[in-house]
């Protein structure tokens, strides 16, 4: 059996189409078909199966799954400790991240590693909070990103900055004619939320309960950039971090008011597997996203 289409294999079940996974490899989708088709033949069982015009693992695909991720992910590691006898720090690392972190803050990190190592490959993947943590713990993603992390079995929680939240109002709105807000003076405003599952809304839930105000969203949406568009609309204000809204307020199109009642901010980690040992790819991101705080220091720091 090669590497190859245990690869192919995985790519279909993370991917749900055959079409896409030929796509990732380079390869037609009848050939991707075929080795899928080898692998059944040599199991003596369905692997695969359709639902709702997706391809899904079966029980026994699922196994094989996660078995075929932790052949790749060492083979993977293999190739590099060969590849970096010569010295060079080179490869990919695979970096899982939340939307809002990964579409405006990551860039400045991604140059200071690329600076230093330009043959590195940093591949960034969008995902929500529990799918990054899924990402790192299977072994899908070298590196995650969260916010307000929370323990995980099997991960390695690391530091990595605060985000400062802040209000965005409409120009013209009334707390926009404010230097600074307090909560209370958010009740009875129509306020866009995140969806209730986010750990940004939970903590602005919280903050909300603490300075004893009922805010009720009057809506609720999965993404920043979605809740932005909101306001600029005239639809409420929200809360979101301010780092997530330069180019808006430069472009007169939002303004942000920080809170009287002090400040407001989420923490951001870095997430890392414990039993795996990090590429020198994935270990040149990490330091450059804490720091220094490299491999050698995540036994002290889990």
């Amino acid at each position: 059996m090669q590497i190859e289409t245990l690869k192919m294999f995985c790519d279909v079940v993370e991917t749900g189409s055959f079409s896409q996974a030929a796509r990732l490899c380079h390869v037609t989708q009848s050939a991707v078909s075929q080795q899928i088709r080898v692998l059944e033949e040599r199991y003596g069982q369905k692997l695969l199966m359709r639902r709702a015009r997706e391809a899904v693992p079966t029980p026994a695909g699922e196994r094989l799954y996660r078995g075929c991720r932790e052949i790749l992910a060492r083979f993977t590691d293999l190739e590099l400790e060969v590849l970096e006898c010569s010295g060079e720090v080179l490869g990919t690392c695979a970096l899982s991240t939340i939307y809002s972190v990964g579409l405006h803050e990551l860039q400045p990190y991604v140059k200071r590693v690329l600076a230093t190592h330009p043959k590195i490959n940093v591949r960034i993947s969008y995902r929500r909070s529990g799918q990054v943590y899924e990402e790192v713990s299977t072994g899908s993603a070298d590196l995650g990103i969260v916010a307000y992390p929370t323990a995980h079995p099997g991960v390695t929680v690391v530091p990595f900055k605060e985000d400062q939240l802040t209000l965005i109002c409409p120009p013209g709105h009334r707390l926009a004619e404010k230097p600074r807000v307090s909560l209370r003076s958010l009740a009875g405003v129509d306020f866009i939320a995140f969806d209730r599952d986010a750990p940004t809304r939970k903590f602005i839930d919280r903050a909300f309960r603490a300075a004893g105000i009922d805010v009720r969203p009057t809506q609720e949406l999965d993404n920043i950039e979605t809740i932005k568009q909101a306001v600029e609309l005239g639809l409420g204000v929200a809360i979101i971090p301010r780092a997530t809204v330069s180019t808006e307020v430069k472009e007169g199109k939002l303004v942000t008011r920080s809170f009287a009642d002090g400040n407001l901010s989420r923490p951001l980690a870095v997430l890392v597997r414990k039993d795996r040992s990090l590429s020198r790819a994935a270990a040149a991101m990490l330091d450059a996203l804490t720091g220094g705080n490299g491999p050698g220091d995540l036994q002290r720091a889990s």
